[in-house]
C-alpha cells in the first residue's frame, strides 16, 4: 500500500505588525539564487543572490553578502550587501557601513553610514517640495 498524503492546507509562519496583524515574510537564504520578479504581500530578507525585479509591500533587508542585481521596490529599504539597480523605498532606504548601491534612488528619507558607496542620482520627496541630489 502506498503511503500518500493529501495536504489541504498549510499554515505558514507569520511575523506580526505593530498593530498585531499578520504578516508574510519571505526569506531568500545565502545559498538560494532567484532570476526573474518576485512581489511579496509583507517582508522580503535577502543574504543569497537575486536578478530581476523585487517588489514588497513592506521592509526589504538586503543583508551584507547578499548580492543583487533588480529594481528593488518596498516600504522601508536596508542594504547592508552589494545592490545594483533602481531602489525606490516608501518610507526610508538606510544604506549601512558593508552596503552599496550602483543606480538610482528615489525615498523621502535617507540614511548613509560612513564606508558605504552610492553611484547614481538620488531623489528625495517630501511633504510638498522636491530636492534632488548627485
Amino acid at each position: 500500500m502506498d503511503n500518500i498524503t493529501e495536504l489541504n492546507e498549510i499554515a505558514v509562519p507569520r511575523a506580526r505588525t505593530r498593530d498585531g496583524n499578520a504578516t508574510n515574510s519571505v526569506k531568500i537564504g545565502p545559498r538560494d539564487e532567484l532570476k526573474g520578479t518576485l512581489r511579496v504581500e509583507g517582508d522580503l530578507h535577502i543574504e543569497g543572490h537575486v536578478e530581476g525585479e523585487l517588489q514588497a509591500t513592506g521592509d526589504i533587508d538586503i543583508e551584507a553578502g547578499a548580492n543583487v542585481a533588480a529594481r528593488v521596490e518596498g516600504r522601508n529599504v536596508t542594504v547592508r550587501g552589494e545592490l545594483h539597480g533602481n531602489v525606490v523605498a516608501d518610507v526610508r532606504l538606510n544604506v549601512h557601513g558593508t552596503g552599496s548601491i550602483t543606480g538610482d534612488v528615489r525615498t523621502p528619507r535617507l540614511r548613509v553610514d560612513d564606508g558605504t558607496v552610492v553611484n547614481g542620482s538620488i531623489t528625495m520627496q517630501g511633504d510638498g517640495g522636491s530636492a534632488s541630489s548627485d
